[in-house]
């Protein structure tokens, strides 16, 4: 176990379990926090193939620090605002599987964080909120996108303006998780899943990180085509002849 002020790491094979740590502040985001998650993604820790990413204290981040809220003009708020999509994008397409086990708040900047990582279980307390609208601003960190996609312009309109609050349920409804368990059940289904997704090929998780959000924002044939090359990049590899082998041998098989 290694600690920081701000972030706890927990590394358990090839996987890393990355919580969030601002006991007393629901772990709202601001940009130490923001910065630590930033360092971790982008060194995170040598053989480490999925990351666990959850909160503390019964809450999994509560959006953006408004205590600490920074005045800036439009060009330093449109610059903050880069800041947080690039850290976002980091998580997103880091290349490592990134599970989220998820209690308590996901509101705002918590969603947006929750909507950069592959997979998300829910508890029953949690509640995802997109509260902007009601304090006369807009979001920042991604959610008109990530948040978008899953929800579609027209719920996610109404989520905005009137301050609307989903739990697990609705949520998972939604699809803004992927798994509702019960509580105290979301970090053991996280860790389950991860183990699981790190017996993969680390290539072809890899590639599924990377090629499907895109191929969502391309053209039918555009995205034909950009399928044709992650098969023949994947199937090419020793992996895959390791995945047919072991296949052929009725046995698990062994990626690299």
């Amino acid at each position: 176990m290694s600690d920081s002020d701000i972030i706890k790491v927990e590394i358990d094979g090839p996987v890393a379990t990355v919580t969030m740590y601002r006991p007393g502040k629901r772990n709202a985001m601001n940009d130490r926090l923001l910065a630590a998650l930033d360092d971790f993604f982008s060194n995170p820790p040598e053989g480490v193939k999925v990351v666990i990413l959850t909160g503390t204290e019964g809450h999994y981040c509560s959006g953006l620090d408004l205590s600490e809220h920074v005045a800036r003009d439009a060009e330093g708020t449109m610059r903050h605002s880069r800041g947080w999509h690039a850290v976002m994008d980091k998580i997103q397409f880091g290349g490592l599987p990134v599970v989220s086990a998820m209690f308590g708040a996901v509101i705002g900047g918590g969603l947006e964080l929750a909507t950069s990582t592959h997979v998300r279980i829910a508890e029953p307390s949690t509640i995802f909120q997109l509260p902007e609208g009601r304090r006369g601003i807009y979001v920042g960190g991604g959610a008109s996108v990530r948040v978008g996609r899953i929800l579609g312009a027209d719920r996610m309109t109404e989520m905005m303006l009137t301050g609307r609050k989903y739990g697990a349920d609705e949520g998972y409804m939604f699809g803004l998780c992927h798994h509702s368990v019960g509580e105290g059940e979301a970090l053991p289904l996280a860790r389950k899943l991860a183990a699981q997704i790190a017996e993969n090929a680390p290539l072809s998780n890899y590639v599924m990180i990377h090629a499907l959000a895109r191929i969502e924002d391309m053209s039918k044939q555009d995205g034909l085509f950009t399928e044709s090359l992650c098969a023949a990049l994947t199937q090419t590899s020793p992996d895959a002849q390791e995945g047919l082998k072991a296949f052929l041998e009725k046995r698990n098989p062994s990626f690299r």
